[in-house]
């Protein structure tokens, strides 16, 4: 038995440095450009290659098996079938617009509006249902047999019902898809098990609606009709105050609700007996995006090569995990391997890591 709980300050290793990261980086920026984007999949996969094979969990390093081809023909094949249609809507569009049939084009471009809306929730579980599958670990891999198409339709309407009321329900969907998504996972022999909870992140996002409070003073104010006098100046204020929490306060709230919400997600996270947990806080995020800003500015957009080695790095230094494995038990995942990669995540442009 591998006990984790002696090694819960190491269950997460990463032993890479930029300056290894640098070699792939800056010769896949220039294949990249001189092959006019294309050579991206295959810089994807160098990256991910040395990513993960930096990084240990309990003492075995993990392993990307994963090809830049297998990436080109899922892009490839997911733009012929999202934008030959595209193109021929195009010029439908513009034959209506020209008929006067306004209406039509309007009801069509809601059409595809929400069709989008789906397919970026197919596009989200199926890459990563595709990483776990490429993903190994003492040559053990991941995955999940569940194509994503019923997931689409969760992510599809449970956004909706959680923007609908004013946003209020947000919280739970995040945490509903976050399970389902997650649920849908296994590694090895074991399935992955999540039980987040709105609850506790509900208190740091109620603070998105504090511009409404400042809404009231300067309602009380143009009620009065007096705005050359005291009522003036408090609508003034509070205008002032409000823009300035549009532009500093929501971005820094946005990264203090997250941050809470990443760390609970994953406080309720299991595999097998092994439960996991997140130990970065909001100073930590904020850190890290601040650098992020100061690199990028700072030569002019070229240190962006280096964002993927930052956030890895970040994520599996803060990264614990606490129980016990059983390494006799730990036998080949069943789950179908998928044959392409993240097309559809690469057509809606939310690639990651």
């Amino acid at each position: 038995m591998a006990d984790i709980k002696e090694k819960a300050n190491n269950a997460f290793r990463f032993d890479g440095n930029w300056q290894d990261f640098a070699k792939i980086a800056f010769p896949n920026l220039l294949l990249t450009i001189v092959t006019l984007g294309i050579y991206r999949f295959w810089a994807t996969t160098r990256e991910r290659q040395y990513l993960w094979s930096h990084t240990s969990f309990v003492d075995e390093r993990l392993e990307w098996t994963g090809e830049g081809r297998e990436l080109f023909f899922g892009f490839l094949i997911v733009a012929i079938i999202l934008g030959i249609p595209f193109v021929i809507l195009q010029f439908i569009a513009s034959g209506m617009i020209f008929r006067g049939m306004q209406d039509y084009v309007l009801v069509m471009g809601i059409i595809l509006f929400l069709a989008s809306w789906y397919l970026s929730g197919v596009a989200r579980f199926r890459a990563m249902r595709y990483r776990l599958s490429r993903t190994r670990w003492r040559g053990i891999r991941g995955g999940s047999d569940n194509p994503g198409f019923v997931y689409g339709w969760s992510y599809f309407w449970r956004w909706l019902v959680g923007i609908l009321p004013v946003g209020l329900l947000i919280p739970w969907t995040m945490t509903s898809l976050w399970n389902e998504r997650w649920r849908e996972m296994s590694f090895g022999p074991y399935q992955v098990e999540s039980d987040a909870e709105p609850a506790p992140i509900y208190k740091r996002f109620l603070l998105f609606y504090v511009p409404l409070l400042l809404l009231i003073p300067m309602g009380i104010a143009f009620q009065s009709a007096d705005l050359e006098g005291g009522a003036g100046a408090v609508v003034a204020i509070s205008a002032i105050v409000l823009v300035l929490f549009i532009y500093f306060g929501m971005p820094l709230l946005s990264v203090a609700f997250y941050a809470k919400f990443f760390r609970e997600a994953v406080h309720t996270m299991r595999w097998g007996d092994v439960e996991f947990s997140f130990r970065a806080r909001t100073s930590d995020w904020i850190v890290l995006y601040l650098v992020d800003f100061l690199l990028i500015s700072a030569t002019f957009g070229l240190a962006y090569i280096f964002i993927p080695y930052r956030h890895w790095k970040f994520y599996v230094e803060h990264m614990h995990a606490e129980g016990e494995i059983d390494l006799d038990a730990m036998t080949q995942s069943q789950t179908a391997t998928a044959r392409h990669g993240e097309g559809l995540l690469d057509a809606f442009d939310m690639g990651a890591i």
